[in-house]
């Protein structure tokens, strides 16, 4: 099957499906999205990016709500007419699509006052310990340490309770995004880390969907 990996629009989601950027988006079975979909989370910027995103030409759309997206905070839901359309919020929770299992989580390291951030330690790991094993794809917002966690300046920003927690439970693949500077891909011990992030650092459409085919039952990636 074919999966599609987004991150950090920011609002500027419709440059994905525009004929100025050949529709760069395509289609495809599952397209996922990491994260801060708007600038703030105002009830109009969250209508426009389900409405757009609910549309995509993907049988299954997974998402989960960044340290941007204010809207989620209070609101765990969508409205029935996304689902009816194959949009899945992903909020400490799994879904299982097509043979495929993806779980979804916002948190990441406390960073000035922004939602869903969590003080580094006890408080956050236990917001991983919920994750289960036997996951295809796990979608956090924030990367994992040292795992395309790096800053323009070279720091590795990312949380090591998750990559210990991922070192443990072993998904297939995690997708984060946060940090638009660490936009890539790097493998360690069986996982397949991606930054999807987007924008750039000025919040300037650069990067561009991470694409793979990826076989259900044998685990297999080709990177397209």
């Amino acid at each position: 099957m074919k999966i599609v990996f987004i991150s950090d629009t920011h609002g500027k989601h419709e440059v994905l499906t525009t004929k100025a950027y050949n529709n760069i988006l395509g289609e495809g079975d599952i397209l996922v999205h990491a994260g801060d979909c708007t600038n703030v989370g105002k009830t109009h910027e969250v209508k426009e990016f389900l409405d757009w995103f609910s549309n995509t030409p993907f049988t299954h759309k997974v998402f989960i709500a960044g340290n941007h997206d204010w809207g989620f905070v209070k609101n765990h839901d969508i409205a029935p007419e996304y689902k009816e359309k194959g949009v899945h919020y992903l909020f400490d929770s799994m879904v299982e699509v097509d043979g495929v299992k993806i779980y979804g989580s916002p948190w990441q390291p406390e960073f000035f006052n922004w939602a869903f951030n969590v003080p580094r330690g006890e408080q956050l790991a236990e917001k991983w310990s919920k994750i289960p094993e036997g996951l295809d794809i796990l979608v956090t917002h924030g990367p994992a340490h040292g795992m395309v966690d790096h800053t323009i300046d070279g720091l590795n920003v990312g949380c090591e309770d998750l990559f210990n927690k991922i070192l443990e439970v072993k998904p297939k693949i995690h997708v984060c995004g946060h940090i638009h500077w660490a936009y890539g891909q790097k493998s360690f011990h069986g996982t397949e880390y991606l930054n999807a992030s987007t924008l750039n650092e000025r919040y300037q459409y650069q990067n561009k969907p991470i694409v793979m085919e990826y076989n259900p039952e044998t685990k297999e990636i080709d990177y397209l």
